[in-house]
C-alpha cells in the first residue's frame, strides 16, 4: 500500500467536523483538520443555543463553539486552515488539493456543513444573529410573545411557521405567489392557525432596525407594486438551503436532488472510505445535536475502515 500522510483527513470546522476529530484523535488516529474559515461554522453567528443537552441555562454560539475547542485541544486535535480545492478519492488511497499542498489519507470525512439561501436585500447581513434568522427550531423561543415576519412558501417555511406560532403572538408569513408549494395537509394547517396572517404576491425589499435589533420589515406587492413597512420584531427567512459540496466538482459521491451528501447508517458515502456527516448529507433535521452524533458514528466507522485495510 502507498504511504500517506495521515490516516484521516477530516475536511470542515463545524460541530461535526470538530467532534469526528475529538473522537478520532482520542483513538490515536493521526488525523488532521482542514478548515478555510474560523472553526464553528453557523453556529458562531448564533446569539443563543438552549437546546444543547448538558447546557440547561443555555449558551451562546461562540461559547460552544470555544468549548468544542478547548476539548479537541485537550486531544491535540491537529487542525489547519486551508482550502480545499480538489479530491482523487475513488482510489484506496484519498488524495486532497488544498490550496497550497496536495495531503493524503486512507478515509475522509466530510463536514463541510449547508448554508441557507439568502435573499441579498439590505438589512439581511446586518441584522444576522440579531433579529434575522434562518431556523425556527434554534431561535423561536427568543421571540416568545412578540410579532415575526417569515418568508418563503414551501414545506420548511409552512413548518417553520407553525413551530414560530407556538411562541409568537403574530407571524406574517410572506410569499411571492398566491398560493404555497407546501404539501397540502401543511397549508391546511397553516390556513388554520389563527396566528399567521399569509401576505400574498409579496417580496422582502428591506430589513430594518436600531441598535437592539429588527424592528421593521418593508416588503412589494409583485403584482400591483406597492410598499409597505410591518412592525415586527424579527424576520426567518426560508427559501432554501444548500450544501457546501462545490469542491466535490464531478466527484463519484451520490447526491439527492439537492445536492446534499446520501450517507447510510454508518455514514458512509458510495465511495469506499469516506463518509459524510452534519449537515452537509441528506438528513431530515440540521441541529448541533445531530451534527454531534453523525460525527460519532462517521469517526467510528472510519476508524473500523482504516484497521481494516491497515
Amino acid at each position: 500500500m502507498d504511504k500517506v500522510d495521515y490516516d484521516l483527513i477530516i475536511i470542515g470546522g463545524g460541530p461535526a467536523g470538530i467532534t469526528a476529530g475529538i473522537y478520532a484523535a482520542r483513538a490515536r488516529l493521526n488525523v488532521v483538520l482542514i478548515e478555510q474559515m474560523a472553526l464553528g461554522g453557523q453556529i458562531l453567528s448564533t446569539d443563543w443555543i438552549e437546546n444543547y443537552p448538558g447546557f440547561p441555562e443555555g449558551l451562546s454560539g461562540p461559547d460552544l463553539v470555544e468549548n468544542f475547542e478547548k476539548q479537541a485541544a485537550g486531544f491535540d486535535l491537529n487542525i489547519e486552515t486551508d482550502e480545499v480545492v480538489s479530491m482523487d478519492i475513488d482510489g484506496e488511497v484519498k488524495k486532497i488539493k488544498l490550496s497550497s499542498s496536495t495531503i493524503t489519507s486512507h478515509a475522509v470525512i466530510l463536514a463541510t456543513g449547508a448554508s441557507p439561501m439568502k435573499l441579498m436585500v439590505p438589512g439581511e447581513e446586518k441584522y444576522a444573529g440579531c433579529g434575522v434568522s434562518f431556523c425556527a427550531t434554534c431561535d423561536a423561543p427568543f421571540f416568545r410573545d412578540r410579532v415575526v415576519a417569515a418568508i418563503g412558501g414551501g414545506d420548511t417555511a409552512v413548518q417553520e411557521s407553525m413551530f414560530l406560532s407556538k411562541f409568537a403572538k403574530k407571524v406574517y408569513l410572506i410569499h411571492r405567489r398566491d398560493k404555497l408549494r407546501a404539501t397540502k395537509i401543511l397549508q391546511e394547517r397553516v390556513f388554520g392557525n389563527d396566528k399567521i396572517e399569509i401576505v400574498w404576491d409579496t417580496v422582502l425589499s428591506q430589513i430594518m432596525g436600531n441598535t437592539s435589533g429588527v424592528n421593521q420589515v418593508e416588503v412589494k406587492n409583485v403584482k400591483t407594486g406597492d410598499m409597505k413597512t410591518l412592525d415586527v420584531d424579527g424576520c426567518f427567512i426560508w427559501v432554501g438551503i444548500k450544501p457546501n459540496t462545490d469542491f466535490l466538482g464531478n466527484s463519484s459521491i451520490k447526491r439527492d436532488g439537492s445536492g446534499f451528501i446520501i450517507a447510510d447508517s454508518k455514514m458512509e458515502t458510495s465511495v469506499s472510505g469516506v463518509f459524510a456527516a452534519g449537515d452537509v448529507r441528506n438528513t431530515p433535521l440540521r441541529q448541533v445535536a445531530t451534527a454531534v452524533g453523525d460525527a460519532a458514528i462517521a469517526a467510528v466507522s472510519a476508524e473500523y475502515y482504516i484497521e481494516n485495510i491497515k
